[in-house]
């Protein structure tokens, strides 16, 4: 797949303060319950000896690589069930839904959950790589664009998951614009976004939360794509949009990647405008709510690719 994407004139990049990597505050291993430890290591049959906390990301879920005394690595996340009830049941839909991805998506395998004590844990495959770089770069683009593109084929028709699809569990965004008057061409904007079930349906399993601190890459150039969370059934496209907010944020030309791109390419530019105004609303909503205490950053998250959101929206409409 031809990937024309470089940084040009016409589009500027956006600052942010946004320390990529070290967003999330997470328990330590240490400060894990005696009994979920032992539990854990039960499982991995081997004594933990080394535990490295996972800065990336949003949620204050315990996130680490841990080495054992065997010398193997695994990726453990765990939640509370009474503390963090919230995601502890995050991580239980994710175990059902990694179960069912076909080999062929480039995703870390569940391992073993542990679902007991008032704890959920899920042993997932560790996967030796990075983060795609921030400010991020052409060839990491290319390299996360081809595995979407190859995802989205794998899932379509989507496996057997009883989701519900795209407009029917983002039906709720189109409202966002109601409290964001204030924004210039906030109601041209809101007519966009209202019309979103126009053009997000199909009969692909979407990740909808593709960012950079869900993605590694490894040395051998293979992208996995990480924390299915949130998928639903809908357009084969969605994914490869969403995955260029980042990128148009840091200054490339996601215009030319489009342009190059074997799904997006095809799409008629009124719905990719459709969905940007969908998720601009969210964002920028999202942004005004106060800040969790367990996530710093992520209303600055929020706001930020919001911003980049509603720049890109705005050129793409002659809003300015």
């Amino acid at each position: 797949m031809s990937q024309d994407v470089r940084v040009t004139s016409r589009t500027t990049a956006h600052p942010t303060t946004i320390p990529h990597g070290r967003t999330a505050r997470r328990l330590d291993w240490v400060y894990l319950p005696p009994m979920v430890r032992r539990a854990v290591e039960k499982r991995l049959g081997s004594p933990v000896v080394e535990a490295e906390s996972q800065g990336a990301g949003f949620t204050p879920g315990f996130a680490s690589v841990l080495t054992c005394a065997d010398g193997s690595r695994h990726f453990v996340k765990a939640a509370s069930v009474k503390a963090q009830r919230l995601f502890a049941d995050s991580y239980r839909l994710e175990a059902r839904k990694l179960k069912t991805l076909p080999p062929s998506v480039s995703a870390p395998r569940l391992q073993w959950v542990l679902d007991e004590d008032d704890w959920v844990v899920l042993g997932i495959e560790h996967v030796a790589g990075r983060a795609p770089q921030r400010p991020w770069t052409p060839g990491d683009l290319a390299a996360a664009s081809a595995m979407l593109v190859e995802t989205a084929a794998a899932l379509t028709p989507p496996p057997g998951l009883g989701l519900d699809s795209f407009a029917d569990e983002f039906a709720g965004f189109p409202g966002y614009w109601d409290e964001l008057r204030e924004v210039s061409h906030a109601a041209e904007a809101a007519v966009l976004a209202a019309r979103y079930r126009e053009v997000t349906g199909g009969d692909t399993l979407v990740h909808t939360d593709v960012r950079d601190d869900n993605l590694i890459l490894t040395e051998e150039g293979r992208v996995y794509l990480c924390d299915w969370n949130w998928p639903v059934v809908g357009a084969a496209w969605i994914d490869s949009l969403l995955l260029l907010i980042g990128p148009r944020g840091d200054g490339l030309d996601v215009e030319a990647h489009i342009a190059a791109h074997p799904l997006l390419s095809a799409v008629d530019p009124e719905a990719i405008d459709i969905v940007l105004a969908l998720v601009t609303g969210y964002f920028l909503r999202s942004a005004a709510q106060p800040a969790p205490t367990t996530s710093p950053w992520m209303r600055e998250g929020q706001r930020w690719q919001g911003e980049v959101c509603w720049m890109w929206l705005a050129e793409r409409r002659g809003w300015i």
